[in-house]
């Protein structure tokens, strides 16, 4: 029997959807025990007011909108959004200010960089926020909303510490889709690495594979079934791409038997034999064994991001992240088409990496 969400403590309007799906009650669910601080770099937009909105009705996460505030408090009114338990902070007039730019000159990047004015450059929100969270004001960061993603992964790799173990940060885009029967009981995929890396190589990918079947174990509460995925399945074709995957796969199921990891992971494998049976009976000698995949590995970034567009904006999925991995702070990147969907969502998903981050990343000094 699902659990119902209770009654929110203050009402939403119309435009604010209020029953969380079968994804984001889950995330909800665990928020309304632990709540978490989740601050949106870019919160003049009418979008992440909404959202955070919805997140205090559902006492589930106290939002922190930067941007500046009487900006902000006029379009919440002009859009009858409540901002009640929605911390507003205009980072150039902020009192944590001058000690974000105390630490960010003590930082060898910083002094390096032969930033001219390194106030200037922390004021900005996405460096502000990024500040917040590495510092301990916020448990984890949401943006690129209205920004060129790039400049947004700078703000966050110049100012929280990498991930212990991982050199590159990848992104995980969360589908869900209840009218893909494929898809199981949980209606949900996991797509890495969706925004970041354009070519990652064995090494890479492998982690790329340990890692987002980690986040997806958390998330689901079972075993994920990993699939790194090929225009090849189990060496029908020997292009070097093939082959770099099937490597990929081998790497990371030598280290998941090392370190006992309870992922099920599988590879090179094409992409009907990941998640259609069918498919996977006149392919595979073994198919009967075989269960559809939860999280989809790309070999490189076009295939990634083309696919991620395609399933959500032909197939109608739902889709929330990217989520920032490699890091050693929760974060996530929205696009600028983002829905207030997408951005609660997101936001719930990694707030709730938050709560249990030790369990998924024992080396990080979170």
């Amino acid at each position: 029997m699902i659990a119902t969400t209770p009654e929110p403590i203050f009402p939403m309007p119309d435009s604010i959807p209020a029953a969380p799906n079968k994804v984001t009650r889950h995330l909800i669910e665990q928020l309304q025990s632990h709540p978490k601080r989740v601050v949106f770099t870019e919160g003049e937009d009418i979008r992440v007011i909404q959202a955070a909105a919805r997140m205090v009705a559902l006492e589930a996460v106290a939002p922190i909108l930067l941007g500046n505030v009487a900006r902000i408090r006029t379009l919440a009114a002009e859009h009858g959004v409540p901002l009640n338990f929605v911390r507003v902070i205009d980072p150039k007039t902020s009192s944590d200010l001058p000690l974000f730019v105390k630490r960010a000159e003590n930082m060898a990047r910083y002094r390096a960089s032969g930033q001219v004015d390194t106030a200037q450059t922390i004021a900005r929100p996405h460096y502000f926020g990024a500040m917040m969270v590495q510092y301990g004001h916020a448990d984890a960061i949401v943006g690129g909303n209205q920004a060129i993603p790039a400049s947004y992964f700078r703000a966050l790799l110049h100012n929280i510490k990498p991930q212990a173990g991982i050199d590159r940060i990848f992104g995980v885009t969360v589908l869900m889709a209840p009218h893909f029967p494929l898809l199981g009981d949980d209606r949900v995929i996991f797509l890495t690495d969706t925004g970041l890396n354009p070519d990652p190589d064995v090494s890479l990918l492998s982690t790329i594979a340990i890692e987002t079947g980690k986040l997806a174990h958390h998330f689901l509460g079972r075993t994920p079934v990993v699939a790194l995925l090929s225009h090849s399945t189990k060496g029908s074709s020997t292009t070097p791409e093939a082959r770099k995957v099937s490597a990929a796969a081998a790497l990371a199921q030598d280290r998941i038997a090392r370190e006992f990891l309870d992922i099920r992971l599988d590879g090179e494998l094409q992409a009907d034999v990941a998640v259609d049976p069918r498919a996977a009976e006149t392919k595979l000698a073994d198919a009967a064994n075989r269960d559809i995949a939860d999280v989809l590995v790309f070999p490189n970034l076009d295939a990634a991001h083309i696919s991620m567009k395609l399933l959500q904006h032909l197939g109608g999925a739902q889709n929330y992240g990217q989520i920032i991995l490699g890091l050693a702070r929760p974060a996530a990147q929205v696009p600028r088409t983002a829905s207030v969907e997408t951005i609660f969502g997101t936001a719930a998903a990694v707030a709730v990496e938050a709560i249990k981050y030790h369990q998924l990343h024992p080396d990080s000094d979170f």
